[in-house]
């Protein structure tokens, strides 16, 4: 059977916030939000279908922005992924959501909707807008009753790490269909998202705990362990043994970046990760997909070179989170800064 290939395509910057930890306007300098035109929006999903029909993949698409659904022809691209049958998902805000636009999105063949908290009220409204807190917890409804996967996701950082218990709480209490969390990643100059490496083992074993008590009393929140130091965290409580049949050589999991994944651009610009900065590696409206995959993605690929986890035992499924380790000096093979594993070479 094929496996997918996700495709984090942002085809707006356009928002309804400006969130202090947002990637795309981080020192902008009130940067004026780009989109993409129509002509460029087909040209750069017919390039994808080409790279998979080449790899043997399966499309799947993240339409996010920005909010994708300020784009004018948002829901002419919906079209046509419902023409070709191409499943996809939304990264989105809550604001324009209302029953009758999640049962249309839906129609559509919309999989799942992903909304951000970020801490309980205040501080969800300090890092977004006020009031963005209560329209979120309220529109986990209107997408469950259209028949879609309602997903909370949390970006960790020092400034709401002690609140993540309680927003997994209110992630069940309003019924999520998922949460997940991932940690903020610096930009240029930021020093890291202020959290020890023990600090944070800390908190995926508060979680963990959480997770496990929600799980025994039939909660139906999926809780998905997004973070990779999540294999570590369960190899050292012996719920993950690495495979006795394991191949050396072979990437069974941890970070997408360079396997089954790429971000897109409003400008066509491909990343290899969104979240790691200065990984440009081409353009759809410029260059073939397929190409660009054998080409610069290949030194995202080029294991031997982590500096720390070249030499651990779970680099085949884990490797940490590159993008959190270049946030501050741009080193993609740095350390992994919430990383407490010690390593021998």
């Amino acid at each position: 059977m094929k496996e997918y290939f996700a495709f984090q395509w942002h085809i707006t910057d356009e928002c309804d916030q400006r969130c202090r930890h947002c990637y795309i306007f981080a020192g902008s300098g009130g940067m004026k939000p780009g989109f993409m035109a129509w002509e460029q929006i087909t040209d750069t999903f017919y390039n994808c279908l080409d790279f998979c029909e080449t790899y043997g993949r399966l499309p799947y698409f993240y339409i996010t922005g920005g909010d994708p659904i300020l784009h004018p022809d948002f829901w002419r691209l919906l079209g046509l992924l419902k023409k070709h049958g191409v499943p996809f998902g939304i990264l989105g805000n809550p604001f324009h959501l209302t029953g009758e636009i999640c049962l249309r999105l839906k129609e559509y063949g919309c999989r799942k909707y992903q909304l951000s908290l970020d801490g309980m009220r205040s501080t969800h409204d300090w890092f977004r807008k006020p009031g963005s807190f209560d329209i979120t917890v309220e529109k986990i409804a209107d997408i469950k009753n259209a028949g879609i996967r309602s997903v909370i996701m949390t970006t960790v950082s020092e400034a709401n790490i002690n609140e993540v218990p309680d927003i997994i709480d209110t992630a069940v209490e309003y019924g999520a269909d998922v949460f997940a969390f991932a940690r903020y990643c610096p930009g240029k100059g930021e020093k890291g998202a202020g959290i020890s490496p023990f600090e944070y083992r800390r908190l995926l074993d508060t979680c963990h705990r959480r997770f496990r008590e929600y799980e025994a009393a039939g909660c139906s929140t999926y809780f998905n362990r997004k973070d990779h130091l999540w294999t570590l965290y369960e190899y050292e409580e012996g719920i993950f043994k690495i495979p006795a049949d394991a191949c050396e050589g072979v990437i069974y999991g941890g970070c997408n970046c360079g396997n089954c994944h790429i971000t897109i651009l409003p400008s066509g610009d491909i990343y290899a990760c969104r979240r790691v900065r200065d990984s440009k590696v081409g353009n759809t409206l410029k260059d073939r997909i397929a190409d660009v995959w054998t080409g610069r993605m290949d030194e995202y690929r080029d294991y031997s070179r982590f500096k720390k986890c070249s030499g651990c035992e779970l680099l085949a499924w884990c490797r940490g989170c590159p993008a959190a380790a270049c946030g501050g000096d741009g080193d993609f093979y740095a350390a992994d800064p919430q990383c407490w594993k010690e390593v021998r070479k």
